[in-house]
């Protein structure tokens, strides 16, 4: 395996000691996890934003109607 050396802060790898799966759990297989999970997460705002833009359309098309507007009148 190749390694590298980072710095982080102080704060960073007090984080990184309490979001362990458990006590001998090493940085980089956390760190794995966390852009494993992060990437997912991601991809699923993406999906998200994309259904929520297509029902934009459909939802002004019920909701901004002249039946609604006279029923609010009544």
């Amino acid at each position: 395996m190749d390694a590298t050396t980072i710095q982080v802060d102080k704060s960073i790898i007090k984080s990184l000691k309490d979001a362990k799966e458990y006590p001998r759990q090493t940085y980089n297989e956390l760190i794995k996890n966390m852009i494993h999970v992060f990437k997912a997460v991601k991809k699923r705002n993406q999906y998200d934003e994309f259904l929520h833009k297509i029902q934009q359309a459909k939802m002004k098309e019920l909701w901004d109607n002249k039946e609604d507007e006279a029923w609010e009148n009544a």
